[in-house]
């Protein structure tokens, strides 16, 4: 039984470390890939998701992405949905991005806007508002 103990312990731990997506704790330190260009997308609500990416490329890169695409993709950031087309096709990758950059436009700081989409205020964000192609400036 002593045995059986640190393995469940381990066990437990590693759990709870793979209940957040990956993320990055710190800002890059060089370049980041550049997030895919808007007019490849037909979706206006797409096109504002991806132009808000490109915005705040070092934020998403400090946020975890809740559709678990760090599992089925290898993504290490958010930001990776955005420099590929991954993100144009969902929901949750999309709100996060937007949530960042409205939260970052709040004055927040990565870690914050971290702890708010892992308490699901991303869930929050309303998409009616970027359906419009001057929604965006």
């Amino acid at each position: 039984m002593a045995i059986a103990a640190p393995r469940a312990a381990s066990h437990l731990a590693q759990a709870v470390e793979e209940s957040v997506p990956a993320f990055h704790n710190e800002a890059p330190q060089g370049q980041l890939p550049e997030t895919l260009s808007p007019s490849q997308f037909t979706d206006i609500a797409v096109q504002n998701a991806y132009i808000l990416a490109a915005r705040v490329k070092k934020i998403l890169y400090q946020q975890p992405c809740y559709c678990h695409c760090d599992r089925s993709q290898g993504h290490t950031s958010l930001l990776d949905c955005f420099a590929s087309k991954h993100g144009s096709g969902c929901g949750v990758c999309m709100r996060e991005a937007i949530y960042s950059y409205e939260q970052s436009h709040k004055g927040k700081s990565a870690a914050q806007i971290r702890a708010g989409i892992e308490r699901g205020e991303w869930q929050q964000v309303d998409m009616s508002k970027y359906q419009n192609p001057k929604a965006v400036k």
